[in-house]
C-alpha cells in the first residue's frame, strides 16, 4: 500500500477520494502530537476523545477533541 502522499490515511487504499484522505491525515497528524498543557506548559497527551493528561503536572482534564488551543499571552 502506498502512503507517501496521504500519510496515515493510506490505510483506506483507493477508497473515499483524495481530498477526504488528505484532510483525515492532516487531523490525525495534529492529534497524535503532544500538545502544550493549559496549566503548566508541560506536554499533554491525548488519552481519548477530548480527554488529555499532562506528563509534567499529571493533571487529567477535558479539552478540545483533536488538539488543544494555544495559549494567548
Amino acid at each position: 500500500m502506498r502512503t507517501k502522499k496521504v500519510k496515515s490515511a493510506g490505510r483506506f487504499g483507493a477508497r473515499y477520494g483524495r481530498r477526504v484522505r488528505t484532510k483525515t491525515a492532516d487531523v490525525e497528524s495534529v492529534q497524535k502530537k503532544k500538545q502544550d498543557c493549559i496549566f503548566c506548559n508541560g506536554k499533554a497527551k491525548r488519552l481519548s476523545k477530548g480527554i488529555w493528561q499532562c506528563g509534567k503536572c499529571d493533571k487529567k482534564f477535558a479539552g478540545h477533541t483533536y488538539f488543544l488551543p494555544k495559549k494567548e499571552e
